[in-house]
């Protein structure tokens, strides 16, 4: 990959040195008054870790100056995102991001994530349940509450155990 990369540029912005000397540089000081309150060594650390990342550069009078096309730059480099279909479109990093409004999307969502959570013939505790869906969302009382009333997963009267309901045991994935 040709150009800047993102890791190096929030890896030097991260420094607090480098985002010091950075901000200095972008309010137009000039190289002796950069970061000029720490010691050589932190400086001129602070001023290559700038300089490696592309955030600033050397002009043609050798001055600092900061990248006017960096941040350009780094959103060129990254890949357009593709339509989602299905269920992904509720989903980001294998969790929940939102739940549809649309009652057949939402049933669509949650009996996907039954059949991912949960095999056919398993009895689950409460805190069982609760553990499987804690991959899926962080409410997990939520998804629990909405996954029983749209009949996809079944509890017993006292309340002890958790199942698959006939309909989700029998539905494909």
């Amino acid at each position: 990959m040709s150009g800047p990369h993102w890791r190096r540029v929030v890896a030097a912005l991260a420094n607090n040195d480098a985002r010091t000397a950075y901000a200095q540089i972008v309010l137009g000081a000039k190289l002796p008054d950069v970061v000029a309150d720490l010691n050589d060594r932190r400086r001129t650390r602070a001023i290559a870790t700038l300089l490696e990342s592309g955030l600033v550069e050397r002009n043609a009078s050798d001055e600092l100056a900061a990248s006017e096309a960096i941040f350009r730059d780094l959103l060129t480099q990254q890949p357009r995102r593709q339509a989602q279909t299905g269920v992904a479109r509720f989903m980001r990093l294998g969790r929940i991001e939102r739940y549809p409004a649309n009652m057949a999307e939402r049933r669509e969502l949650l009996a996907w994530i039954v059949s991912q959570a949960i095999e056919p013939g398993e009895d689950l505790t409460e805190k069982q349940v609760n553990e499987r869906l804690l991959s899926y969302t962080d409410d997990v009382v939520l998804l629990r509450r909405y996954i029983i009333d749209f009949g996809l997963l079944e509890r017993t009267t006292s309340g002890s155990s958790y199942r698959l309901s006939e309909e989700s045991a029998g539905s494909p994935e």
